[in-house]
């Protein structure tokens, strides 16, 4: 302990002897000890991190799959499921302690605090079972908890705040417990406040302000609810009893799903067919759900283990750097090093001695980069969710972060440190006395030279990705989406109250499109229920005359509900027949408006659209509409992915159809809620927001504006992942080839001042300062032309590790290939060109004397 003690404080000694070399080494490793832990920190919250609560490790997740269908067909792999099979599950599973159920989507809430808020803001709202807290054991802040009492059908309407929410909108005022808030126009009483830092089962940017019981649910939508309908909308999360195994628990639900499919989901006769040919395909998995629903893991688990891989790769670069820094030094220590030896030092104690002071300044650089850290979380944070209000994501260290970041750095430490700890004590003592320090073979060099090989070829690798990443986004951004986003703003909306009769709707939606499309600068406004990049609707469809088709083929189509000029106001060309028009009212034949992927789907080649008639779900419906117009495919959902666009038909917003299926009427009545709108401008958008509020408010004060935003910034909002990563692995790729010119420079500078008697023999003997530079430069470029072997087949092989994070892009990339060779080259010639015209100045005469 002692001889330890000993060595730190000579370490310190050391250190404040050389403070430029002390503050480049910290710093170099500040920066990629710091980076990777930020992404470890990113990881740790998103894919390990357990939820708030207690013993997070008895919970379970019924059902692991991510698809769902509004019409609560089979989904094969279960993730989502009906309120009435939730009731199922909890009566048959006695290994569960408690089984929770909430909703998958979340709500958008028009919310008023009683009397004394005259416009209502819009509230993020989940409905949940009365176990829901309960069954994750979180007490309530202040007040209680919603309990199983309060989730039964004829139970006083109540809900729960978040703290977050409480304490930033409602300045944390104590009376906000018990009073009244209207939730589109229905009253309910606040009865509690969520804990700090519980933000609900699943990480994701702007979790909900509000928890209602799901019994509550009919309250809210009236007759549109599907509380007791079998449309798939609820996750279930249950917490085992203890000594409980969910080994058998699979299996057990898989069953009881498919007989609950066959005798009790109340799918109509016609599906039955087909859902029973699915049924061996139907199964639920049961999985840990300590961590909470993975919907964020799902989504970033790819783009961070790229950003960590990335950054090892910095951080190894550093490393290589720091070890030639080392190098250099231990070969100017030579002399003190072989007194040191020839007076009886072990090297196993100058070896420890040395290593000791790598693992100090590891330390120190890695508590510098524990603030590198903290500003990166936040950093990846704000590019990775620009358009969120709030990402529950603390940058503060954990400690878990704490002990990564420890660890990483005595890694790092003994990673740069021990070859020069080892080289610079294996030195002949005689030899170095003598004083040929510079005459005799040195053993670092070789070492040195293959350090700047291995940065040279990381870098490459480096720049190579971060051009392929720039290079996908780029396509990403200026894809043809088939719609034009210039000139175009869309406005998100909370949908009108479904008391609402529909006589009062239909009149406000054609004062509302009156009063937008005479808004200052706007030529063309358009309502819908959904925009682009909003999710929608979706239902199987029939054709006239072809039955109920097999459930086991493609059979859906999307949906929206638009009124007159909405594809001129989006810009979406119509291809074939007209567009909707203000003369398809109520009163005139339904019609429909269908995109080229609904024509490929549900029609075969060279079979003509226009005219066809077709309805949806059931085959009695087969000719509600008659196809008027080809709309060109666009793109609504999945904008970065490679999917194939889906088929979608859109109908008059002014059409209702009059169904004698209570299912079907539902669905009609509940798609004519609009939730959006479209504007054609010119001229810049400054100003338009309070002109759409005041809009808003003199048609209907419980229209709730979301919020107003050009379409190009909407559609831009949906990269915002691939545009971090690109920007983040750019940052380090630049980091990367900084770090190598710095390593390429201390090498070239070592190279000249070791070979300085040689250099001035040479110019002695008729060589001439053009020879001298091209000698240093060519030592230089054989060493970046080694790396360059290697790392350009490294790259192209890293590249399809990335593949299916790129967009029409390929590994081979002939322009990101040559930009990387060049600013290598380049980066590598500013850091040679210094040491080579200082060798070119060496006075061969003074040389040779030094000698």
């Amino acid at each position: 302990m002692q001889t330890l003690r000993q060595d730190i404080a000579y370490a310190i000694r050391q250190m404040r002897l050389s403070p430029v070399f002390t503050l480049t080494a910290m710093l170099t490793l500040a920066l990629g000890i710091g980076a990777t832990t930020a992404i470890f920190s990113l990881i740790h919250t998103v894919m390990l991190k357990s939820l708030p609560g207690v013993d997070p490790a008895r919970l379970y997740r019924v059902g692991d799959g991510q698809d769902c269908c509004v019409e609560g067909s089979p989904q094969d792999n279960w993730g989502m499921f009906s309120y009435p099979f939730y009731l199922r599950m909890q009566q048959n599973t006695p290994e569960f302690e408690e089984l929770a159920a909430f909703q998958a989507g979340g709500a958008q809430f028009s919310a008023r605090r009683g009397e004394s808020d005259h416009i209502a803001k819009p509230l993020r709202g989940e409905y949940v079972s009365g176990n829901y807290f309960s069954t994750f054991g979180v007490s309530a802040f202040t007040g209680r908890t919603i309990t199983a009492t309060d989730d039964q059908p004829n139970s006083a309407p109540v809900a729960m705040l978040s703290y977050r929410t409480w304490q930033q909108e409602y300045g944390s005022d104590p009376h906000i417990l018990g009073s009244t808030f209207i939730l589109n126009d229905h009253p309910f009483t606040i009865v509690g406040i969520t804990p700090p830092g519980f933000f609900g089962e699943t990480l994701r940017s702007d979790p909900p302000s509000l928890w209602v019981p799901l019994n509550q649910e009919p309250v809210i939508t009236g007759s549109n609810s599907i509380l007791h309908r079998f449309q798939a909308w609820v996750r279930v999360i249950g917490r085992l009893k203890p000594g409980a195994s969910p080994a058998a628990l699979p299996d057990k639900l898989t069953n009881l799903l498919r007989g609950w499919l066959v005798n009790e989901s109340g799918f109509p006769a016609e599906w039955m067919e087909g859902v029973k040919q699915q049924l061996p395909k139907q199964k639920i998995n049961v999985v840990p759900a300590g961590a909470g629903v993975g919907v964020m893991k799902a989504n970033y688990a790819a783009s961070l283990n790229i950003l960590l891989a990335v950054c090892s790769l910095v951080l190894l670069i550093a490393c290589a750097n720091i070890a030639n820094l080392l190098l250099a030094r231990g070969a100017s220590r030579r002399t003190q090093t072989s007194v040191r030896l020839a007076l009886g030092g072990s090297r196993q104690r100058l070896v420890r001695q040395s290593l000791t002071e790598s693992l100090v300044l590891s330390i120190m650089g890695g508590l510098l980069g524990l603030a590198v850290a903290f500003l990166g979380v936040k950093v990846i944070v704000a590019l990775a969710f620009r358009g969120a209000h709030y990402v529950p994501i603390d940058a503060t260290p954990s400690l878990p972060v704490l002990g990564f970041a420890f660890l990483l750095s005595l890694l790092t430490g003994v990673l740069f440190g021990t070859a020069p700890a080892w080289l610079a004590t294996h030195v002949n003592p005689a030899e170095a006395l003598r004083g040929a320090n510079r005459s005799t073979k040195d053993s670092s060099s070789l070492s040195q030279k293959s350090l700047v090989i291995l940065q040279a070829t990381l870098s490459v690798v480096l720049l190579t990705g971060a051009g392929l990443l720039t290079r996908s986004l780029q396509k990403l951004q200026h894809q043809d989406f088939g719609y034009e986003t210039d000139h175009r703003v869309t406005i998100s909306l909370s949908a009108p109250y479904n008391s609402y009769p529909q006589p009062k709707l239909d009149a406000m939606y054609r004062d509302l499109q009156d009063r937008l499309s005479h808004l200052p600068g706007v030529e063309r406004a358009a309502l819908a229920q959904y925009t682009p990049t909003q999710d929608n609707w979706g239902e199987i469809v029939i054709r006239q005359g072809h039955g109920m088709p097999n459930m086991n083929d493609p059979v859906g189509s999307s949906w929206d509900h638009v009124n007159a000029g909405y594809f001129e106001a989006l810009g979406q060309k119509i291809l074939r027949g007209r567009s909707i028009t203000d003369q398809d009212t109520a009163s005139t034949q339904k019609v429909a408006v269908v995109n080229e992927a609904f024509v490929k789907r549900f029609f075969k080649p060279g079979e003509e659209p226009l005219g066809a008639l077709y309805g949806l779900d059931l085959p009695k419906y087969s000719a509600t509409y008659q196809i008027i117009g080809v709309v060109r495919d666009a793109k609504y959902q999945d904008l970065a992915g490679t999917d194939p666009v889906r088929p979608m038909f859109f109908v008059p917003l002014a059409q209702r159809v009059t169904y004698d299926h209570p299912l079907m009427q539902s669905i009609d009545d509940s798609t004519h809620f609009i939730e959006g709108a479209v504007l054609k401008i010119h001229g810049s958008m400054e100003g338009l927001e309070p002109q759409v509020r005041r809009v808003l408010a003199d048609v209907d004060p419980n229209f709730t504006l979301l919020s107003v935003q050009s379409l190009e910034e909407q559609v831009d909002s949906n990269f915002d992942q691939q545009r971090a990563v690109a920007q983040m692995v750019g940052l380090l790729g630049i980091l990367a080839l900084v770090l190598a010119a710095v390593g390429l420079y201390g090498v070239a500078a070592y190279t000249v001042e070791r070979r300085t008697s040689e250099i001035g023999v040479r110019m002695a003997l008729g060589a001439d300062r053009m020879n001298i530079v091209r000698l240093v430069l060519r030592g230089v470029f054989l060493q970046i032309l080694i790396g360059l072997a290697i790392g350009i087949p490294a790259s192209i092989g890293c590249a399809k590790l990335i593949s299916a994070q790129l967009y029409q892009v390929k590994g081979w990339d002939p322009l990101v290939l040559c930009g990387s060779i060049l600013a290598l080259s380049l980066c590598a010639f500013l850091a040679s060109i210094i040491p080579a015209q200082r060798a070119a100045s060496i006075n061969p005469v003074k040389a040779l004397r030094a000698e």
